[in-house]
């Protein structure tokens, strides 16, 4: 029934009251009329049931749930989190999810019970949606946590020096305050799921004593949920843990013959699945290891191919265990340890026990190569147990789905380097560069990035900075705002080294500026001229009108290598923002800062 006809019918409602609920409704679409509609009712019952208890309801200050915070890169730290959450109200627990990025730091006082679900990235950095709080952890605002019970869960890489560094910041930092520890940290690898279920169980049953007591002390909390949440992303079926088996529609090389750069433009077919993405979103493949390499590494090993090992639940023959579903490229410490033991290896032994000369060992080689350095007789399960499950590899999607439907698109940089006279391509790169063709079947699924999105005002301004394979979000989102018709002004920022050889997707940027839908585009050529020119110096050049697009309310987004030129981009904008805004060194940070907590500055750095 229409609101208009309402207000003819008996109402509790003032007219006031009611021109003003009026007026609200005729703003909201139906998705947002609907959660009004479940938080109206939830509201509701929660002052019914309050009357009902009388006093024995907890008062909401002197309840504490626990509270799970979470930091994440790339959806893993979120979904552990999201699994605490879950396991916790199967207990009977009041507990809180929130994003680091979303949390407020003034409400760390008031917190009694907290749990921490935190990756690392690059060189022991903490995620975005965590630096915010990462930092006003060591700030002299921080509040003392006597008395206050944390648990800690680090997510990381080993093939990384600063493994899992985040959680332990997080830890020491809050252990510093004064809180306690509940549990011991767990610092897991790449393939965690197993571990982290039995972390979450650990830390609940440390945590449930006293939460429990509370509640029954108070007699009851408040836990009355709304009937409708906020509108949710429809999830598919087809996840990291039971991914689709998709199709390659396309695969074709993007840069020149004479180019330093190997870059492939790779188009998959999802028909038949149901999934679905974002721009901003990333796609995770599973590939095939090179099957001539896994060959020589049973030969050195005298292993018979046909070998029968077991992997979790699943019996197979080491050839296809290997090739299938093992981590054989990316090394890393805990495959040198667990080889060298398995094999007596001293030399092996002795690197294990020097970390910085371990890392310099692995640095150069691939697992194929420290196998086929150090030949060995060894049973085939026992290889299988040295190695971990291979990780599926994360490209940023290069397409949106209102423009490809059911296809996601990549743009894939082929890792290639020389080492002991033999030429060495990344896993998932140089499957997809050289061993798949029209029909290759391939296992993906969707990674939701929430922390690089395009604005939901379609009349907002974004600034798009994406060298290199770094361009393959924009053109997502230049698909995305060409199908939605935005109206908001576009400005791209593209380098690589050379205009005739690297300049992807050439004749699509082309056409949206011939359309208009690109307002602006700069390009930086590193070596079309004596000096290198790159994308952080034709934003220095652009500096005024870049800091007059911020002022105006632009997104700015980047994407592409963090080591170096992420920083570099970040440094440029500080001296943007000091030159032309009249700011100094800390009201520069300051500003970007606000940006971020905005959401007007998002990275998607690897």
């Amino acid at each position: 029934m229409l609101l208009s006809q309402l207000s003819a019918a008996a109402s509790p409602l003032s007219q006031e009251q009611l021109q003003k609920l009026q007026g609200l409704v005729a703003e909201l679409n139906p998705i947002q009329q609907a959660w009004v509609s479940g938080y109206l009712a939830a509201n509701a019952n929660t002052a019914a049931l309050g009357g009902v208890l009388g006093q024995a309801t907890v008062p909401a200050q002197d309840a504490a749930p626990l509270t799970i915070l979470y930091g994440s890169q790339t959806g893993n730290a979120k979904g552990v989190a999201a699994q605490l959450e879950a396991q916790a109200k199967s207990r009977g627990l009041d507990v809180k999810l929130v994003n680091m990025a979303d949390y407020k730091s003034g409400n760390l006082k008031k917190e009694k019970f907290i749990a921490v679900a935190v990756s690392t990235y690059g060189e022991g950095e903490p995620p975005e949606d965590a630096e915010n709080l990462h930092e006003f952890l060591v700030g002299k605002k921080a509040p003392k946590l006597d008395g206050v019970k944390i648990a800690v869960l680090g997510l990381g890489d080993s093939s990384y020096e600063f493994f899992c560094q985040t959680a332990i910041d997080f830890e020491e930092r809050l252990q510093k305050l004064g809180a306690e520890s509940v549990v011991a940290r767990a610092d897991l690898d790449v393939d965690y799921e197993e571990q982290a279920e039995a972390w979450i169980a650990s830390a609940l049953d440390a945590f449930e004593p006293e939460l429990k007591a509370q509640q029954a002390a108070g007699g009851a909390t408040n836990v009355v949920s709304a009937p409708f949440g906020a509108p949710q992303a429809a999830h598919s079926q087809y996840t990291k843990q039971n991914p689709f088996t998709a199709e390659i529609a396309t695969a074709v090389k993007i840069t020149g013959r004479d180019s330093t750069k190997d870059v492939r433009h790779i188009e998959i077919d999802l028909e038949g699945s149901d999934i679905s993405y974002q721009p901003g979103d990333a796609l995770g493949v599973y590939f095939l290891n090179d099957e001539v390499l896994v060959d020589e590494v049973l030969k050195a090993l005298n292993i018979a191919p046909e070998s029968e090992v077991t992997l979790g639940n699943d019996t197979l023959s080491v050839r296809d265990a290997l090739i299938e579903k093992l981590e054989l490229t990316q090394s890393y410490p805990g495959f040198v340890e667990k080889y060298a033991t398995a094999t007596g290896n001293e030399d092996l032994a002795k690197l294990v026990a020097d970390k910085a000369a371990l890392r310099e060992y692995l640095e150069a080689r691939q697992i194929f190569d420290v196998i086929k350095q150090n030949p060995s007789e060894i049973a085939a399960q026992t290889l299988v147990e040295c190695c971990r499950k291979q990780q599926a590899r994360l490209y940023s999607i290069a397409s949106s789905q209102s423009e490809v439907e059911e296809e996601v698109h990549l743009t894939v940089g082929l890792v290639e380097f020389e080492a002991f006279g033999e030429q060495h391509f990344g896993g998932c790169s140089g499957f997809l560069a050289h061993r798949v063709e029209e029909g290759t079947k391939v296992k993906v699924f969707s990674e939701h990035n929430d922390n690089f999105r395009l604005p939901s005002d379609d009349n907002t301004p974004v600034i798009m900075v994406g060298p290199g394979t770094g361009i393959a979000p924009f053109r997502a989102f230049l698909q995305e705002r060409d199908a939605r018709e935005a109206e908001g002004d576009n400005w791209l920022f593209f380098g690589n080294p050379h205009f005739t050889q690297d300049f992807l997707y050439q004749v699509e940027i082309q056409g949206y500026v011939k359309s208009g839908l690109l307002n602006r585009v700069d390009l930086a050529f590193s070596r079309d001229q004596a000096e290198k020119i790159y994308v952080q110096d034709r934003l220095r050049e652009k500096g005024e009108e870049v800091f007059a697009w911020l002022e105006k309310g632009a997104h700015f987004y980047v994407c592409g290598d963090a080591t170096r030129m992420a920083k570099d981009v970040h440094q440029a904008l500080l001296d943007i923002v000091k030159t032309h805004g009249g700011k100094d060194d800390e009201q520069a940070e300051q500003y970007l800062k606000e940006l971020r907590s905005a959401n007007r500055y998002q990275k998607d750095v690897y």
